[in-house]
């Protein structure tokens, strides 16, 4: 296990050297988040949205305080939660397995992981790598209380079990606070969560269990159980209080956000077959639509395939491994059914990495009693082609590592320094840009340069007023007496720009550097409204 962590830190440390992960938006607002919760603020969620509790904000505020307040600091963040999640994997290859060949395969599977979990744990969206640490953690969780339960029965144990009541209802309470706690910091928890509340609805799944029923204690039952959930409301009890403020909690945990992107679960199982399964076996980046490791391809999609098929065929007869693969399908019925579904990007099927290194590691785990020498070279060419696919990324910049699916807002943001030292020069401290600009360059100039999310940045002009996440920026561009404009990737919005402002009578002047162009020196201000912008409202969120 040691050894497997060291290579997922020298993994990360390689990918932050090489500064191969653009600064998005999405991970500027959890920066900006941490900043002012330094300076006193105390955001109950992302900003601009109703779900994705702040404790990933909380915890990079926590390494400003030691390391600064960098991009480099989010991502040490990011770096020590999938160290976290990486080791608990491997306790659950032996809570589960029952066996450290199995467990060490798995955990080494995930320190050099596919692209789509190399990019996800370690630039943040803010909140995946809590998920997949606390995930883990209520999983060994779950095996020891459903393992409690079961292990009553003899006398003397049931006997044990009354005289340490109290100290089993606490157990319970805990658990159910950390169950709260994670589903505030992100709803995907859930995932975790539902296979989790059918193995203790559902206390004996096989035979050897029922013979032990007639010792468990109904009353018993239900007391854990009612401690478990008042333990949740009080774990989750920020979701709870904005909900009876009248924050949209439930419609933004369902996906209503992204209603209107949504096609429908046909499409979504369509998009999964397509674009999933390619993304979560690695075969592609979640940012594409290319291959990876192509000539590896063949091998891994049989181990996969294999890995799958047999945990479903012994998950019938084992209450680990279903809890394992419960959460799997949890993950696919809930892309399929819900809106999220509509976001080809792969991100939501994170949860799946540990199950399925642990799946494939318990197959290779089955080869290796009969091959032994033919289990470790099928292990080292997983290795080996998830490596590919990483160095393959690594080398493909720009985009490099990137959180955008969308082309238009794959935006080099290397040259970003450049435009805030040219915005500077300038005299222009305000703009109006989109959403990946306005984020980043507000972290980036330590807020000295502030923008209004106002602009389109897809082609067809689409545009969302959730883009405007933080309401003080807008407030401060609309008072500021000039403001420039920044656009990125966008012809079309640039021509409609030089002709509105002619239309205007607007004399300005425009420089590219990058990709950003930028519309400056406006002879007197002109705001997105006035020539038709920023006014419309498309449910999606980026």
């Amino acid at each position: 296990m040691w050894v497997a962590l060291t290579l997922a830190a020298g993994l990360k440390i390689v990918l932050l050297a090489l500064d191969v992960l653009p600064f998005n938006a999405d991970e500027a607002v959890v920066a900006l988040m941490a900043r002012h919760i330094l300076g006193g603020e105390r955001p109950v969620f992302f900003y601009g949205q109703a779900y994705l509790g702040s404790l990933d904000a909380w915890l990079v505020a926590g390494a400003f305080l030691l390391f600064g307040q960098t991009v480099l600091a989010v991502r040490v963040v990011q770096g020590g939660l999938y160290l976290g999640a990486v080791a608990t994997a491997y306790l659950l290859g032996l809570r589960v397995f029952a066996d450290r060949w199995t467990a060490t395969a798995a955990v080494f599977l995930l320190a050099v992981p596919t692209a789509l979990a190399t990019l996800y744990t370690t630039a943040t969206l803010g909140g995946y790598g809590e998920t997949l640490l606390i995930g883990n953690v209520l999983l060994l969780w779950t095996i020891r209380l459903r393992e409690g339960i079961a292990g009553t029965g003899t006398a003397r144990e049931k006997h044990a079990t009354r005289s340490h009541s109290t100290r089993s209802h606490v157990e319970w309470l805990l658990f159910g606070v950390l169950a709260g706690f994670g589903f505030w910091a992100f709803g995907l928890l859930g995932v975790y969560l539902a296979p989790i509340g059918i193995v203790f609805a559902v206390p004996f799944l096989n035979r050897e269990d029922a013979r032990d029923a007639k010792f468990f204690s109904l009353r018993a039952f239900a007391a854990n159980h009612l401690w478990a959930m008042i333990g949740f409301v009080v774990g989750s009890a920020p979701w709870w209080q904005a909900t009876l403020f009248g924050a949209k909690t439930l419609g933004e945990l369902g996906g209503s956000a992204i209603a209107g992107a949504s096609g429908g679960p046909l499409l979504h199982l369509f998009s999964f077959v397509v674009l999933g399964l390619p993304v979560i076996m690695g075969l592609r980046p979640p940012w594409a639509v290319r291959w990876l490791a192509l000539p590896l391809a063949p091998v891994v999609l049989v181990l996969f395939m294999g890995a799958v098929g047999r945990a479903a065929r012994l998950g019938l007869r084992d209450w680990k491994r279903a809890l394992l693969l419960g959460v799997c399908v949890t993950v696919v019925a809930a892309f399929i059914v819900t809106p999220f579904g509509a976001d080809p990007s792969g991100r939501y099927f994170l949860p799946l990495a540990a199950p399925l290194a642990l799946f494939v590691a318990d197959l290779l785990n089955r080869v290796r009693r009969e091959y032994p020498r033919a289990a470790v070279a099928l292990l080292a060419f997983a290795l080996l082609f998830n490596l590919w696919g990483n160095i393959d990324s690594m080398l493909t910049f720009p985009p490099g590592f990137t959180t955008q699916f969308d082309e238009v807002a794959q935006v080099d943001q290397r040259d970003l320094p450049a435009v805030i030292e040219f915005l500077k020069a300038h005299g222009e401290t305000h703009c109006y840009s989109n959403y990946w600009v306005t984020f980043p360059i507000a972290f980036l100039s330590n807020e000295t340069i502030l923008c209004s999310a106002a602009l389109p940045y897809h082609l067809d002009f689409k545009h969302t007023t959730r883009d405007d996440r933080y309401p003080p920026y807008t407030a401060a561009v609309a008072a500021a007496p000039r403001a420039a404009y920044i656009t990125t990737n966008h012809p079309p919005l640039d021509e409609r720009l030089r002709s509105e402002f002619a239309a205007l009578n607007v004399m300005f002047s425009e420089t590219t550097i990058g990709d950003f162009h930028i519309f400056y020196n406006l002879s007197h201000k002109v705001a997105p409204e006035e020539i038709g912008l920023g006014q419309t409202s498309q449910g999606a969120s980026p």
